[in-house]
């Protein structure tokens, strides 16, 4: 079992900190740009990749889990283990995609803070998923297994 909280039955209070603090990622990025030149033409290509790719990652996860999609990490009742499409890279596609996504819009407008907001939105991530992986151990027997030869949240990486 894990420590770390609920949030609420389902994990409201989770959800409402992820919209809050994606919401601050991208009201952060009008304080940039912090840097010019070429860092930020290579920044910008960077960016524009991880969003796309990003986007791409979510939303392939969004389809991969039809109608087992919920924005709460409590798992929808009676729903099956997903470990196709997106979900044969890493455990968490939707989440991965929004850390990619904000991780290259940090690196588009070039603003600290933002790259900031986003490094609090990947430990947000991580904890929130060792709570629905909590809940998720509970519905399915197959899942530790699952676990151990998935990645978390970034494809090859974590």
């Amino acid at each position: 079992m894990t420590r770390v909280p609920a949030l609420g039955p389902r994990g409201e209070g989770w959800v409402a900190i992820q919209v809050l603090l994606v919401a601050l990622i991208s009201l952060a990025g009008a304080t940039g740009p912090a840097w010019t030149g070429t860092m930020q033409s290579v920044t910008l290509t960077a960016g524009i990749a991880l969003i796309a790719g990003g986007g791409l990652l979510a939303l392939r996860g969004v389809l991969d889990l039809r109608s087992a999609l919920t924005p709460f990490p409590r798992p929808v009742e009676g729903a099956p283990l997903v470990e196709a499409g997106a979900y044969r890279l890493v455990r968490h596609p939707i989440y991965g995609g929004i850390i990619l996504g904000a991780t290259g819009w940090s690196l588009v407008t070039a603003a600290p803070l933002a790259l900031l907001g986003t490094a609090a939105l990947v430990l947000l991530f991580d904890l929130k998923s060792r709570r629905e992986e909590a809940w998720l151990i509970e519905r399915h027997p197959g899942y530790a297994v699952y676990r151990r030869r998935t990645r978390k949240l970034i494809p090859w990486l974590y």
